[in-house]
């Protein structure tokens, strides 16, 4: 029983080749870190909800991880830096509760509804960096009770969102879901930033994700934070 592997996976999004001048960067920090944490690495490649937005193509990750037995589920967006330096963050969570980088406040971002005022937390997540047990798997269970055109209509992007001219609502429309769902289940929620910043790591540059900005000059930005990491000279 106690030699039993405890069984993750980290699942990343990567729907009709995404920028592979930005992988090329990423994928070999979260490889390290799949071997680092004993995890297995599986790309979503094929369109489930052709329908939708591709990002909603992160809620496959619900019957993935049903599929696959996970003990822990990781979700990591494709244009997200991991320091070689990470821990494996699974080892400071309980399976009852789900984690994100960070999380925002709902109605800044979304038209909330009963779920949202049932829960009365506020949250809005920021699902880029993302862990939940086999225990919280409805944290990515797809819409089934409204309709993704109505998701759409329900999310406000903030003003620097709509400055930078590259989101528009329905780039969204997953952390719409994944808050919606935090609600509408109940489930126990926490972030990473009060994780570290209880380790003693306050300013823990651990992690780097900027969605905001094109391609071109996130790739730029990218090789910055490797030389500030030590990573690259």
């Amino acid at each position: 029983m106690w030699n039993k592997k405890i069984k993750k996976t980290i699942y990343l999004l990567n729907i009709d080749n995404y920028a592979p001048e930005i992988c090329e960067i990423t994928y070999p920090l979260i490889q390290h870190y799949a071997r680092k944490i004993g995890a297995e690495i599986f790309e979503i490649k094929e369109r489930k909800f052709p329908d939708a937005p591709p990002v909603y193509e992160k809620l496959q990750i619900f019957e993935l991880a049903q599929e696959h037995q996970n003990d822990w589920n990781i979700y990591i967006d494709s244009d997200a830096l991991i320091h070689p330096d990470l821990m494996d963050m699974t080892a400071y969570l309980t399976k009852d509760t789900v984690a994100h980088w960070g999380n925002d406040i709902a109605e800044n971002r979304w038209q909330t509804d009963r779920y949202f005022w049932r829960d009365g937390r506020h949250l809005s997540s920021c699902n880029w960096f993302t862990i939940a047990s086999d225990w919280c798997i409805d944290l990515w269970r797809p819409l089934d009770d409204i309709t993704i055109e109505e998701a759409v209509g329900r999310i406000y992007p903030v003003v620097q969102e709509i400055n930078s001219g590259v989101i528009k609502a329905q780039h969204l429309i997953d952390d719409f879901t994944l808050s919606r769902n935090i609600a509408r289940y109940g489930l126990k929620f926490t972030n990473f930033k009060n994780i570290f910043k209880s380790l003693g790591y306050a300013d823990a540059a651990f992690l780097w994700h900027i969605y905001q900005d094109p391609i071109e000059k996130k790739a730029v930005e990218m090789k910055k934070v490797l030389k500030s990491w030590g990573v690259i000279r």
